[in-house]
């Protein structure tokens, strides 16, 4: 039994004391938001944009992932990865068609708020190799890349 009022508020985490971590790295992970990994560059194309146009995007900027936006928001991604899975041997029948037929949709994407961790989760886990990054608005801010993920691994793995 205890001596306080039972409407009195007891605050839980009176007694919280914050985690200790081994290593920079592990606390990177743990306390860095996505935003401290770089995101940007990154390309955006409408969803009613050409097939034949999209590849040209991917082409000519040397990237292998563009975020495909559909009234401001994130509609899907269209990487080098459905070019080999949904276009290349149906490259004529497909190539006027928007992206929006060939693009991977509702992609897997962290928000500004998530820790590093979670971006690296969602490369470990779903084996996608771009992560979008939304606002909690589901605004497009940018793109986490593996090189990106590894810059940032590397600069507190160096601490």
């Amino acid at each position: 039994m205890t001596s306080q009022r039972d409407d009195e508020f007891q605050d839980p985490l009176e007694d919280y004391d914050p985690p200790k971590y081994k290593d920079p790295l592990e606390e990177a992970l743990a306390e860095k938001s996505v935003t401290e990994i770089q995101a940007s560059p990154h390309t955006v194309i409408p969803a009613d944009m050409s097939v034949q146009d999209a590849m040209r995007k991917l082409a000519g900027q040397d990237i292998a992932c563009v975020m495909v936006e559909e009234d401001g928001r994130l509609a899907g991604v269209f990487s080098d990865r459905d070019v080999l899975d949904r276009v290349a041997l149906e490259f004529d029948s497909v190539k006027h068609q928007p992206i929006s037929s060939v693009m991977t949709t509702e992609p897997v994407c962290v928000y500004e708020t998530d820790s590093a961790a979670a971006a690296l989760s969602v490369m470990a886990v779903t084996g996608y190799r771009h992560v979008p990054v939304v606002s909690l608005d589901e605004n497009i801010l940018g793109i986490i890349s593996p090189q990106r993920l590894t810059k940032f691994l590397h600069k507190y793995a160096q601490a």
